[in-house]
């Protein structure tokens, strides 16, 4: 078969590529090993990102998804220093005094996934492929060829966008890009419920607990009593440290004197399971001849949140965009693509290099302390990190050195 488009991956990143191009008029196919329904093992948390460039795309998407009852309306994150010192960012600056429309959100991937897959189906420009592992890919030069192993299923593409994940084929073989510890982060995930404490308005939680640095504990609030429970950790550190992140979890949970007395009644439902997050602490080249990059399997997690998600959206969206455009100059070369990188940098850098910056100083609990214990007092510190949600040009502030410096020396 042929077509302009074709998507590797039907995750957030590549279904979103998709409803872009169908909204552009332009046909694709999207191919994923997995039949969904399927699970993903990850924090399961929406940023307010996520919705605002849904509705972006189309703003019935975004009503859908708001109106969907397998997630946790959520207002915001709550970082928590290790001095305990904790610091409530909401998604929407006074969202205390108009409760009707929900930046955030915690579902579990399987529905989430699940969502943006059925919204592909809606789609007549769109065809979707499940259960197809496509692990060939020959560039020739009237575009790509792919395949999976037995050759049952083979594509003729103009264009590939690639968003199968961390552990993308694509990213390593052709792209060239290879897992490098201190870029990359090992998590494991857990559900349990009867988790108590939880933000009155559904603030996800990360805890900077002296014991984990420079890792985090997670809490997210789900759906019916549950709650999404992980930890993260760099992977040279845990390498190095020779850290078990189960045990880790569970120590913690068992002795900590704050996350003890919230977990007594609490029960584990299910497995811990274990993932990794490929950071964007690195300026990656994310594009090749006919080809780009989105989400995971370009390597853009925000190194200090963990989150990924509406990093996928983005990408996968200005992906779609700029595929419409070589399309339309009838132009695939490496050098066309540049734009591609330039956007995604462009939209996203600013977040990226101030989560590197936010990571690196978790190395430091005095200087993350007085930061956290200086924020809590400032509401310039609090309105700019709650407008970096859903305000990508404002993120650029955060990321400036000089404005550190003035809060800490100027307060």
């Amino acid at each position: 078969m042929e077509t302009k488009v074709c998507i590797i991956g039907a995750g957030p990143g590549g279904t979103t590529a998709a409803l872009q191009l169908a909204q552009l008029g332009i046909e694709c196919i999207i191919v994923d090993k997995a039949v969904f329904p399927r699970d993903k093992v990850c924090g399961d948390g929406l940023s307010g990102k996520v919705l605002t460039l849904l509705e972006r795309i189309d703003p019935e998407i975004g009503k859908r998804l708001q109106q969907a009852m397998f997630k946790t309306d959520s207002w915001g994150v709550t970082f928590v220093a290790p001095n305990r010192i904790g610091m409530d960012i909401p998604y929407r600056l006074g969202y205390e005094n108009n409760k009707t429309n929900p930046r955030g959100f915690v579902c579990k991937r399987i529905d989430f996934d699940n969502f943006l897959v059925e919204e592909v189906k809606r789609r007549p420009e769109i065809r979707l492929l499940e259960g197809v592992n496509i692990d060939k890919y020959e560039l020739k030069e009237d575009g790509y060829y792919l395949s999976d192993k037995e050759n049952k299923v083979q594509i003729k593409a103009s264009v590939v966008i690639v968003a199968n994940g961390a552990h993308s084929g694509f990213t390593k073989d052709v792209a060239g890009i290879k897992m490098e510890p201190q870029h990359y982060v090992a998590g494991i995930r857990a559900y349990y419920k009867g988790v108590t404490g939880m933000h009155p308005d559904n603030f996800i939680e990360l805890h900077f607990l002296k014991k984990m640095l420079p890792g985090y504990i997670w809490i997210f609030p789900l759906p019916n009593g549950e709650a999404n429970v992980g930890v993260g950790l760099l992977s040279n550190n845990a390498r190095n440290r020779k850290v078990n992140l189960k045990q880790l979890m569970l120590d913690v949970i068992a002795t900590d004197p704050v996350m003890k007395e919230r977990f007594k009644n609490a029960a584990l439902t299910g497995t811990i399971d274990g993932y990794g997050l490929p950071l964007g602490s690195k300026k990656r080249k994310l594009h090749g001849e006919r080809y780009m990059l989105v989400g995971d399997a370009g390597y853009l997690i925000d190194p200090f949140t963990g989150e990924g998600i509406g990093n996928a959206l983005y990408s996968g969206r200005i992906a779609a965009q700029q595929a419409a455009a070589a399309i339309e100059a009838n132009d695939f070369s490496d050098a066309f693509f540049e734009k591609y990188d330039h956007e995604v940098y462009r939209i996203l850098g600013p977040e990226l290099q101030l989560s590197t910056k936010l990571q690196k100083l978790v190395k430091y609990p005095w200087l993350f302390n007085t930061l956290m214990k200086v924020g809590t007092r400032n509401q310039q510190i609090r309105d700019l990190m709650s407008c970096m949600f859903h305000e990508v040009d404002l993120r650029k502030k955060l990321s400036q050195p000089m404005f550190y410096i003035k809060l800490l020396f100027n307060r």
